[in-house]
Parts: C-alpha cells; structure tokens; sequence
C-alpha cells in the first residue's frame, strides 16, 4: 500500500478511535451527570432522563466504546487477518459517535434506536468474519458474547421505548455482567502473561481450564439473571453464585501474584481492578444474605473499581504495545491509577453519609484520572507509530 493511500493515523486500528472516543466521553458523561442530576444544567435532559442516560451510557457508550477497540485490535493479532480500518472503522465510529449525542441531545425514538441498536451487532459481525477466516473457535465465546451485548441493549432500548424503568435498568445490568464475562475470558489470559513479561519471569501460572470456563459461564449466568429481572431481586437463593464466583476469581489473583507488581504501575493498577471484581461478588452475595450493603453500593464497586479501573489499566497498556512504545506509561499515569481507586470509595461509601458533595468528590478522582490518559494518550492516539509499522 501506497503511503498516500494508507488511512489517516487514527483510523489505522480498532483501539484509536474508540480508546479516545471512549476515554473522552468518561471524562465529560461523569461530571455532567453529576450536574444534571443535581439540577445545574437547567432545561437539558437527555433521553430518559440523567439516571437513565447515566445507567445506559456509562454500559454502553463508555464500556461499548472499549470494548469495540480491544477486540477490532485484538482479534488481528490473535488470526492474523487485517482489523478493521479506513472508512469502515470510520463508518463503525460514525455510529457510536452519533448514538451518544442522539441520547445526549434526547433525539426523536425513531431516530436513536436504529442509531443505537447498530452498533453491537455491526462490532459482532466484524470479529466473527475474523474469527471465521481462520476457523478460531476458541475466540468464539466473544462473539456470544458481543451478541448478548445487543440483546441487552435491546432490552433496555425497549424499556426507553415504553417508558419502562425496570426494564432499562435489567438491560444495563446485564450489560454490566456480560463486560465481566469478557473480564474474566481477556482478563484470564492477559493479566497473567502481562505480569510475567512485565517482571521478566521465565513463566507464569498455567491456566485451570474448567474454572476458566466456569468463571465465564457463571458470568453469562448472572447477565441472564439480570435481563431477567431475577437478578434485581434480593433472593437467598442466589448469593452463593456470587459466592462461588468470588472465590473462583479469588483464587485466580493468588494464583497470579508476585511480590514485585506492587514495583510495577501496569501491573499493580491491573491486580488492584481484578481484585476489586472479586469484592464486588462478594457485596453482592452480602446484599443477597439482607446484610448491610446496598445493590448500588454492589453494583458501583463493580463499575468503577473493577470494570473502569480495568480499562484505565489496559488502555495505558495496550496503547503503548500498539504504537511501537515502550511499555513504559508516563509517571503521572500511576496519579490517574490512584485516582480511579479513589473515586470507588468517594462513591460508594461517601456519598452515604456526605451526599451531594461526595459525589463530586468521586467525579473530580474520576475525572482527574480520564484526564490523564487523554493528556498524555491523545497523541499516543491521533499519530503514526514511532516504529513506522502499519497499526
């Protein structure tokens, strides 16, 4: 290919334009929910409403927004077929980009749900063409999972339709455990082998195959509940899934640490989300038992320590590797790993007791950390590789 010909630096791979898209629209969704909640934007209302748009948006603008980026990069390394580039990653972009100002901007039901509804299944087809090609089966479970995805949102697309709360918030709340889903798979082979590369260990812990597999299968489980609604009520019957899957997800982190992580900021801010998973499981098997801790309290250690801080982790990461860099991050990105830690008990457990101000406190800790990535990563981002590899 022609230089003249080659796409321009951000639509070179998935994980530009999404990883930026993505880290931008977290830094601005969180503090003007925090301001639209509290009544500071006067007339402007989203669709739905600012918890509505908070539920959906933060699942699936902000987490869709990644989520499309690592596997359109990934999937190219892992079958060798050229990820998706140029105009059609352009056109996919296009679509998220539009979805988020359609439900920003409270644009007319007939005009937001296509926009909305298109983009999962169009990341869906994307990667099973890729995986197709080459026959992986073993990446098949992501486009299952990619495919659960769109239902979700189909789901709570409906419920914005009719008005209907719960079913907004089943369809969001399955998203949440289908992202952990792709936790545990991704996150099951690449923390692991990151942390061994990283420390310059000759080998890292070998996988177990049936917990991997039940740890997956056990999340899709909990989504099903959720888009169920069953998942929303307090029931006896369910807290030991959550039990069982914490202490599978527990005896994974043992099994992956080493003491010199702790040295490491790729490193520790990666173990630090992963653990955060395993007390979200066990909060929510608390609120299962009536014991003292709310679903909200759950569901926000969940998707700010573990979900947020994961991709806080893996964007550093993975934009560094992809653009021919070091794995080195600037400094200051352990003050944004820090920040996004700290914005888990600002929001979970200060707002209980200090709320209006607590909340900011959590959206300044937030927003300092999105901040930092795009500080130091926009430009990461916007131009050519270093090394003058295509990607």
């Amino acid at each position: 290919m022609h230089a003249s010909s080659k796409p321009a630096a951000l639509l070179q791979l998935g994980f530009r334009p999404f990883f930026l898209g993505g880290a931008l629209y977290a830094a601005l969704a969180i503090p003007l929910w925090i301001a639209g909640f509290f009544g500071h934007l006067g007339g402007l209302q989203p669709a739905g409403g600012w918890l509505i748009w908070h539920q959906h948006e933060m699942l699936f603008g902000f987490g869709g927004a990644i989520v499309a980026g690592f596997l359109l990069t990934a999937v190219q390394n892992w079958t060798g077929v050229p990820g998706l580039a140029g105009r059609p990653l352009a056109l996919l972009a296009g679509i998220w980009l539009a979805a988020r100002l359609a439900w920003l901007l409270n644009a007319p039901l007939w005009l937001l749900i296509p926009l909305d509804l298109a983009f999962f299944p169009a990341v869906a087809i994307s990667m099973a063409i890729s995986l197709g090609k080459v026959k992986q089966t073993r990446n098949y479970p992501i486009v299952l999972v990619l495919a659960l995805l769109a239902v979700a949102n189909l789901v709570a697309l409906i419920g914005l339709q009719q008005g209907d709360y719960s079913l907004l918030r089943q369809g969001s709340q399955g998203a949440l455990w289908l992202v952990v889903a792709l936790m545990s798979l991704i996150g099951g082979r690449v923390i692991p082998f990151f942390t061994s590369r990283g420390l310059g260990r000759n080998t890292q812990p070998q996988p177990i195959e049936w917990l991997d597999n039940a740890l997956l299968v056990g999340s899709i489980v909990l989504s099903l509940l959720m888009l169920s609604g069953f998942g929303l009520k307090q029931q006896l019957w369910q807290a030991p899934l959550y039990a069982l899957l914490a202490a599978g997800h527990g005896v994974r982190l043992l099994r992956w640490h080493d003491r010199g992580l702790w040295q490491v900021p790729l490193l520790w801010s990666l173990h630090l989300a992963y653990a955060w998973l395993v007390i979200a499981l066990l909060a929510m098997t608390c609120w299962h038992l009536g014991w003292s801790i709310g679903f909200s309290q759950a569901t926000h250690l969940l998707a700010i320590g573990s979900m947020s801080g994961l991709i806080l982790a893996m964007t550093a990461r993975v934009t560094l590797g992809h653009t021919g860099r070091p794995l080195q991050p600037p400094a200051s990105m352990s003050v944004a790993f820090l920040f996004i830690n700290l914005a888990v008990p600002a929001r979970v457990w200060l707002t209980s007791v200090w709320p209006q101000p607590g909340y900011w406190v959590a959206a300044i800790c937030w927003g300092i950390a999105f901040g930092l990535f795009l500080w130091h990563y926009a430009p990461m981002l916007t131009r050519m590789r270093i090394d003058g590899r295509p990607g």
